[in-house]
């Protein structure tokens, strides 16, 4: 399911189904992106921080078009405790590949990965980062 901001609107929560990962979107080309997550953000439960979030940045192969600060983008993942995904949705093999890699993250999120947990690998995101 997409949505473009947060909150969600309170009038479907009986419909809506169980939350199991957050994918900020971010436009490297949008300042309005950026901003538009750090408004967003106030409105997710700490509990989600803990493996459930995850920042994806597009548009990184047109950097000469980038109007978005790449400091506050790591500095996000810092904060928030959560992965920065870098892609250009432009090229197949990277989009394929990222999609991939997302399906996999809620897979893990949604517990259906035996002896994985969303806070292990949230663990393991941020330590392969720092190496």
């Amino acid at each position: 399911h997409l949505a473009t901001s947060l909150p969600l609107p309170s009038e479907r929560d009986h419909l809506r189904p169980r939350i199991d990962l957050i994918v900020f979107m971010i436009d490297i080309k949008s300042k309005y992106s950026l901003k538009n997550i750090e408004a967003s953000l106030a409105h997710v439960d700490a509990s989600f921080f803990l493996g459930k979030v995850c920042f994806l940045v597009t548009g990184v192969g047109r950097v000469n078009y980038c109007s978005v600060d790449m400091n506050a983008i790591w500095k996000l993942g810092e904060v928030y405790c959560s992965p920065v995904l870098f892609c250009e949705l432009e090229l197949e093999g990277i989009r394929v590949a990222t999609a991939q890699r997302l399906l996999r993250m809620l897979q893990i999120c949604a517990g259906h990965i035996p002896g994985v947990s969303a806070l292990s690998f949230g663990s393991l995101m941020r330590g392969s980062a720092d190496d």
